[in-house]
């Protein structure tokens, strides 16, 4: 996969961040995104062979639209300056994302401001094991990838039904459960992109599969 086009044609885009030079260049478009499917349909098929678990994510459904929700964002341009896709995606929240864009390029995972029934029932899992995840987002490999969770979401206080002095409280103060971590342009036009990728999907799995199971009972 040759993403040095796909730079280019979003450098493209964001200087001309209209419908009409859409329209113009809608062919160069849809070669930029048809080539991101084909490539996604490959790492798709490299993911399935490490996790017998994987659900299967073709690119066509994995890859997300490149305009913005005007709707609820008005003042952001029409078009965004990435290529954002979900693999692993039994839904939109809880997938392996992979976002190759202008302003920074990411990998991605978890619940992303969950619903309330989905969170209760990721707070339910800690409160009977949050040893558990404690010890996975604890793991040095982990940390090293990742970090830490997203922490810009957090209650202040004790979420409703559960002791200030819970052993996992600071865990249970989170509204978002999700780790990202950015990539530099070089990785992403490494000829060893694919298999960084592959080796970060390995690293994430433990966190996306403890919350898969809180989640489970939902389904």
């Amino acid at each position: 996969m040759n993403f040095q086009d796909t730079y280019d044609f979003l450098e493209k885009l964001q200087q001309n961040n209209s419908k009409e030079w859409m329209d113009a260049h809608r062919k160069e478009y849809h070669h930029i995104r048809d080539n991101h499917i084909n490539w996604l349909n490959k790492l798709n098929a490299k993911l399935a062979e490490v996790d017998r678990a994987y659900f299967d994510t073709p690119g066509k459904k994995a890859i997300n639209r490149i305009n913005n929700n005007l709707m609820f964002h008005p003042n952001k341009p029409i078009y965004k300056d990435h290529i954002g896709a979900g693999l692993d995606q039994r839904t939109k929240q809880g997938d392996f994302y992979i976002e190759i864009g202008l302003k920074h390029n990411l990998v991605a995972g978890g619940y992303w401001k969950p619903k309330k029934e989905i969170l209760d029932s990721i707070r339910d899992a800690i409160d009977y094991n949050g040893e558990e995840l404690k010890a996975i987002l604890e793991k040095p490999s982990f940390i090293k990838a990742f970090g830490n969770l997203w922490d810009q979401d957090k209650l202040k206080t004790a979420p409703k039904g559960f002791s200030k002095d819970h052993p996992h409280i600071d865990l249970l103060r989170y509204k978002t459960l999700a780790v990202e971590t950015t990539l530099s342009r070089k990785q992403v036009l490494s000829k060893d992109f694919d298999a960084l990728l592959i080796e970060m999907y390995k690293e994430m799995l433990p966190f996306r599969r403890y919350l898969r199971e809180a989640v489970s009972v939902l389904a």
